[in-house]
């Protein structure tokens, strides 16, 4: 199976020897106190909230289209989107991975175990500020890897499995959001949903967090009745963790997974949608 995942060496060698845009999704601090040499930072593939409506989606891609093109990417290029640690920064990495697929651009990758994997490869940083060459991003047809709500909404009840990958606090009910307890209007989960949080399908490594092996990736789903076969409904809160999983899920062999990308910030803001709240017995916990 091709990978999605690049060890920094690849990093370094593709950087030498082919097209490549690297994209740093961390905040501007972070990106000015040292990057990848040539990265261009790029923090609202992390920050922009979309709506999963027409309108909704046909700002998050001309947006997109936009910001990758003054990024050099024409498609051509090999995409790299990196972040610090993959277990703190959200899955933001995995979230310009995630945009950029439901686009159609075909090359894409996240660098494994992000900057500080770079750092511990002892290659080298800077602090300059990248002037790439702009360029028209290419228009491609999109994947159907993108859900809207009626999408989520038509699954309910259905044998499609529903994934809330969101934190604890989230999914019981006692916050509704990472940005506070009260950042949206409610505090819940889908109905039927299933739960794994996004953590798990990470592990601690002597170079710091990566994804588990597919056969850890598996065994952890099977905690909560899913199995490789199944259609799988991702969602988080507004798409980062959940990109996380879906790159862990399809790196694993998983065949069909797709993500509602509006997530909770969406789903809260509509009261004609129904939730279930606080952690009620019928609720399918992981061990």
């Amino acid at each position: 199976m091709h990978s999605v995942l690049i060890s920094p060496a690849q990093l370094e060698s593709l950087s030498a020897n082919g097209p490549v845009v690297i994209i740093d999704t961390r905040d501007e601090s972070a990106y000015a106190a040292g990057h990848i040499p040539g990265a261009v930072n790029i923090r609202d593939i992390f920050t922009f909230l979309a709506t999963s409506d027409e309108a909704g989606l046909q700002e998050l891609r001309s947006t997109l289209s936009a910001k990758f093109g003054a990024a050099g990417v024409s498609g051509k290029e090999t995409v790299v989107f990196y972040e610090d640690a993959l277990n703190s920064g959200f899955g933001q990495s995995c979230r310009g991975y995630f945009m950029l697929s439901w686009l159609g651009y075909p090359d894409v990758k996240v660098l494994d175990g992000g900057y500080p994997a770079w750092q511990a490869a002892g290659l080298p940083v800077t602090d300059a500020v990248s002037q790439p060459q702009p360029a028209s991003f290419p228009q491609l047809p999109a994947s159907s890897i993108m859900l809207t709500k009626e999408d989520v909404l038509a699954a309910l009840g259905s044998d499609v499995v529903l994934l809330d990958v969101r934190d604890v606090d989230e999914w019981i009910g006692d916050s509704s959001s990472p940005y506070g307890r009260d950042f949206a209007p409610r505090k819940g989960r889908l109905p039927g949903a299933r739960w794994i949080e996004w953590y798990r399908f990470m592990k601690p490594t002597a170079q710091g967090p990566v994804l588990k092996s597919a056969a850890e990736v598996v065994a952890e789903c099977a905690t909560v009745g899913i199995q490789p076969t199944d259609t799988i409904y991702l969602y988080c809160f507004k798409g980062a963790r959940a990109s996380n999983t879906f790159l862990a899920l399809k790196q694993a062999g998983f065949s069909d997974v797709r993500m509602y990308f509006g997530s909770w910030n969406e789903w809260s803001r509509d009261p004609s949608l129904p939730i279930d709240e606080g952690l009620l017995a019928e609720c399918r916990l992981a061990a």
